[in-house]
């Protein structure tokens, strides 16, 4: 960034414009230069040519230390999204600025990146973010030493496309002073970090496959408009193959069929595709992609109305080895793709196909037939299943784990059906009709993995089957029970009998009051959250007693939700207006 404040900045100024002229103006489908744009219009970077070979072995050293450090503190998915992307208003800013951003990049790289830039207008300062160096608590003690030698100071780390142009003329008299002593050094070009300029803080001088795992956790936009526009050498970083294996589109308009096109024709190794809420893409483009991708394991379309069976009859024939499929809400899907998927993948374990309302049992039954790894089937609102659905899974699926059919027309002589799952751990009868207690209570019985039980919407279920399931489900750990026909006996009879249950939810049951709440809170010692929405005779000051009185148990209620937001606001920032009118 001392480039900017040199003596050479004018013929920096004029280089770059000569470069952006020479650039040939592209409309990218994120509205703005992003990573899409040199997938869709030019080779993909290459990683062959390792930048850390001519470092020295102090250097390496110091490198190992560093990496230790990194993998041992981020964690988790939102350490890393914090590490490279602080807040949502520093993400903002970066959106803003991303020309801004490019031709800074361009300008340390000695014209290395790639993309249209303007440089600063004369006499202004720009402020930029400090981009991704290493907290003082992640450094080993050696390298926290060495920077406090280190001739640069916060935010102005050598590193590649790294450095802060600070606001005021302190900033200006350090940059330039920077430029002056370290002259020989700026005019190389950084994204080779030569073993000159070494800081061990920069996050550069990671080995790549760290910074890969980092950027893994990023979104594609995320991963487009702001980590690939840093420097070249984290672009050639988001080009790898690897960060394209999982390609999650949900939700944006701007995808159509010409890009899933364009990407099929760069990227084949794509192994899951989130399309969700993407309006704008056809069968076409979903065709393009799967003849393109034998590879795939995970296809995901909720609410793609205007998809048909073609989609999914071309991922059934060319993507043997699928393993899930989740595309509920399609109108136009019926039980020829669900033949197919029968037919051609063998390998599936997952599949949803909630208020898809023109699948039959014919298709149901030939994918249980096709399909005998399959552990979770899901299905909601498919009025024109039935029991011989039900049937099929429990005689050709031993494997399957997760069972749920919200809303279908399946009764109780189908879910008798489930008992020879031995495997079975997730059962969802919400809104079933004709479900009767004694067939529930076999369930339990039968089934001893069983963990989660979903009785909500059924007026049959009644303070006997629920103190079965007590008894009985002695590996129970959820049991929801939302609008069913109990009454406080049900709630001291799990406080009573079952020493798993966690969860219990008997929102809408007008029959629950005080003595039910406060002795299933007493009696229980696994339980950790209960559920008492809009049970009305309930009283608020209760359940303000239970909340004090057992701090480990979760009471959900309308006043007690309130607070719990209103508690998770104060901590993300937000402040209520104070401000009054005139």
């Amino acid at each position: 960034m001392g480039h900017l404040l040199s003596k050479n900045g004018y013929r920096l100024k004029k280089r770059t414009r000569k470069l952006r002229k020479k650039k040939k103006k592209r409309n990218c489908f994120l509205q703005g230069p992003c990573m899409l744009c040199f997938i869709v219009h030019g080779n993909s970077g290459s990683l062959d040519d390792d930048p850390f070979e001519s470092s020295s072995s102090a250097a390496i050293a110091a490198t190992s230390k560093l990496a230790e450090c990194y993998a041992s503190s981020l964690a988790s998915p939102e350490d890393c999204a914090r590490f490279l992307l602080p807040s949502r208003a520093d993400l903002a800013l970066w959106e803003s600025q991303t020309r801004v951003l490019l031709s800074a990049a361009t300008t340390d790289n000695g014209g290395g990146g790639e993309g249209p830039g303007a440089p600063p207008a004369d006499g202004a300062t720009q402020r930029l973010l400090p981009l991704c160096t290493v907290p003082s608590s992640m450094l080993p003690s050696s390298s926290s030493s060495s920077l406090e030698d280190d001739s640069f100071g916060p935010g102005q780390q050598a590193g590649c496309g790294e450095g802060v142009i600070g606001t005021g003329s302190a900033a200006a008299t350090s940059s330039a002073s920077v430029c002056q002593n370290h002259a020989h050094s700026v005019q190389q070009d950084e994204c080779q970090r030569p073993s000159e300029v070494t800081d061990s803080s920069s996050v550069n001088h990671l080995p790549s496959s760290i910074l890969l795992k980092i950027f893994s956790h990023l979104s594609v936009k995320e991963r487009c408009l702001c980590a690939s526009l840093v420097c070249k050498y984290w672009r050639d970083l988001c080009l790898d193959f690897q960060l394209w294996k999982q390609i999650d589109l949900s939700g944006l308009q701007q995808v159509n069929d010409e890009l899933l096109v364009k990407i099929a024709s760069r990227r084949q190794h794509v192994t899951e595709l989130n399309l969700s809420d993407c309006r704008n893409v056809q069968d076409h483009g979903v065709c393009a992609l799967a003849s393109h991708c034998p590879g795939l394991l995970k296809y995901t379309a909720y609410r793609c109305k205007q998809l048909s069976d073609l989609s999914l009859c071309t991922i059934a024939t060319h993507c043997p080895l699928l393993a899930k499929v989740h595309v509920g809400n399609q109108d136009k899907l019926t039980d020829h793709a669900l033949r197919l998927l029968g037919e051609h993948c063998s390998e599936l374990k997952d599949i949803h196909l909630g208020q898809c309302y023109n699948i039959t049992d014919d298709g149901m039954v030939a994918l249980a037939r096709g399909c005998p790894k399959l552990q979770r089937i899901y299905m909601q609102e498919n009025k024109l299943v039935t029991d011989k659905s039900v049937r099929a899974f429990a005689e050709h699926c031993p494997e399957l784990q997760f069972v749920g059919f919200m809303g279908c027309s399946v009764t109780s002589q189908g879910v008798i059906h489930l008992t020879r799952l031995r495997n079975l751990t997730s059962l969802d009868l919400r809104h079933i009709s004709e479900l009767n207690n004694e067939t529930v209570m076999e369930v339990v019985r039968k089934c001893r993995s069983l963990s989660s039980l979903n009785l909500c919407l059924n007026w049959s279920i009644n303070d006997r089957c629920v103190e079965i399931i007590a008894k009985e489900g002695r590996s129970l750990k959820e049991l929801y029970l939302v609008s069913c026909k109990i009454t406080d006996y049900a709630l001291i009879a799990i406080g009573q009998y079952s020493s798993s249950i966690e969860t219990v939810d008997a929102g809408w049951c007008k029959d629950i009051t005080d003595q039910g709440a406060t002795q299933i809170a007493q009696n229980s010692k696994s339980l950790r959250y209960l559920g008492l929405m809009r049970c009305d005779k309930v009283n608020e000051e209760t359940v303000e007693r239970l909340v004090l009185q057992y701090p480990h148990i979760v009471f959900s209620t309308v006043m007690q939700d309130c607070k719990r937001t209103l508690e998770r606001a104060y901590q993300m920032g937000w402040s209520p207006n104070t401000s009054t009118g005139s």
